[in-house]
């Protein structure tokens, strides 16, 4: 077994999932996914930690990077990001770092006083890891809740923003995933049977429905409640795309629902792509640069290559080298998990 001082457990706390990659000898042996409460309070993490594999319990050194800050259940982001990496510190067996993007690792005590930097700084861990194999990409990592748009140049982040706030503006954050988005967020209209029909503003259904129809979402992407509380069959997802339009499942065909699904995850992609076009715009990223594809959703995004007409390589592909036997199958969904850690 490898000493506890060569094995390293990345870790990305966000605000409904916990990912954690183990890597050993620069390798990544270990990936895995899991969903956590945490607008609950921080027992949901200790809840989480508990049904993770052993070896994310082991002793290990510990390299952390988040998104949980934003959980309703902390005051501000400086109180989430001070929280969590107290929790880190306490709980996890070993030493703890904290990732903090453009100013490298602190110290957990310290990091109340690094916020700004580290909140939220997970994509900036998938792009420096991306900027040590290519010298010039698109960083595109489409998640369950969110898609990066994070533009490499001479082997460096250069996202003209920051934060969340700042990135919002410059296009490099989109809020919409392929799980967790409200269809209405994508549209307030949409086709129906020869008519433009407005859209009912409830969370009906989710982008996980739409994918789910046209069977694009990949297995096990899905880890949180539906909507409405209930399954996830392919029946169960036309109820609730019905719902969006305002109609009863029976007022469709299966044929209907599925090209009702498509049209939404059309308009997402048109969303992206309007994006996309805007970090492209931009003079420093030259015509032969690829996008790097990576998340639950990077199915998503190898269309949004297509439409640019740009290369699209896998993250998976870029560091096969350092991912081992069945870590491959979750370490695109869990980037900045396994980069903060390679980093490290």
């Amino acid at each position: 077994m490898t000493h506890p001082a060569a094995r390293t457990i990345g870790w990305d706390l966000g605000g409904v999932h916990v990912k954690a990659a183990l890597i050993e000898d620069s390798c990544v042996r270990e990936v895995v996914q899991a969903p956590c409460r945490l607008w609950r309070g921080l027992p949901a993490l200790d809840e989480t930690l508990a049904r993770l594999p052993e070896w994310a319990r082991a002793p290990a050194s510990h390299a952390v990077t988040m998104t949980g800050e934003l959980t309703d259940c902390f005051a501000d982001r400086t109180d989430g990001v001070a929280q969590l990496s107290a929790w880190a510190e306490r709980t996890l067996d070993g030493p703890v770092r904290i990732y903090a993007g453009r100013s490298g690792f602190v110290a957990p005590g310290a990091a109340a006083g690094s916020a700004a930097d580290i909140a939220s700084a997970n994509w900036h861990a998938t792009a420096a890891l991306v900027g040590r194999h290519r010298e010039t990409a698109l960083v595109v990592d489409i998640g369950s809740t969110t898609a990066d748009l994070i533009p490499v140049v001479a082997g460096m982040p250069v996202a003209r923003g920051y934060s969340d706030a700042e990135r919002l503006e410059t296009g490099e954050l989109v809020y919409s995933g392929v799980v967790r988005t409200a269809l209405v967020a994508l549209s307030d209209h949409a086709p129906w049977r020869g008519r433009r029909t407005s859209l009912m503003a409830e969370f009906f259904a989710t982008t996980a429905d739409a994918h789910r129809l046209t069977g694009d979402l990949p297995e096990g992407a899905d880890q949180q409640h539906s909507a409405d509380l209930k399954g996830k069959s392919i029946a169960e997802s036309e109820i609730r795309l019905a719902r969006v339009i305002g109609r009863d499942h029976a007022e469709g065909t299966a044929s209907e629902w599925r090209a009702l699904a498509a049209w939404f995850a059309e308009a997402q992609l048109r969303r992206l792509h309007d994006a996309a076009a805007t970090v492209l715009s931009r003079d420093d990223l030259p015509e032969d640069a690829p996008l790097v594809v990576c998340g639950a959703g990077a199915f998503v995004a190898e269309r949004l290559a297509a439409r640019l007409g740009r290369r699209a390589q896998p993250l998976t592909d870029l560091i096969s080298d350092r991912l081992a036997g069945e870590a491959r199958i979750w370490a695109s969904t869990c980037g900045p998990a396994l980069a903060v850690g390679l980093i490290a």
